[in-house]
């Protein structure tokens, strides 16, 4: 079962929150981070424009991902590593509580989300 109405909110309250203070309007035409949901998983995506200035495709980069466990309630936090492969991040146990995994992300103790 996809996400209901209502957890569409929540994420957007805490996921898509992030996104928005993380993008600045200064700066929306060099930098921005969104929100992608695809079934039970939410990934935030650092958003470029083409290197050498020329118009096309912007390039996207994974951020943190946050995957939903429905039979468990519980929240999994994961990085993109080197590998470009997402990983679980393993400095912090699965929740139920999605907006603690946004702070952990936007606090980024190991630089592991923002560099």
């Amino acid at each position: 079962m996809a996400f209901t109405e209502l957890e569409l909110k929540r994420i957007d309250r805490t996921v898509g929150e992030l996104c928005r203070r993380s993008s600045p309007a200064e700066h929306a035409d060099e930098l921005r981070f969104e929100c992608d949901i695809d079934g039970h998983t939410v990934s935030v995506m650092e958003m470029r424009p083409p290197w050498d200035g020329r118009p096309g495709d912007w390039t996207r980069h994974g951020v943190a991902r946050f995957r939903y466990f429905r039979t468990r309630n519980e929240w999994k936090l994961y990085w993109m590593r080197a590998d470009l492969k997402w990983h679980v991040y393993e400095p912090q146990a699965p929740t139920n509580d999605l907006a603690r995994l946004v702070k952990v992300v936007e606090e980024d103790k190991y630089c592991a989300f923002f560099g």
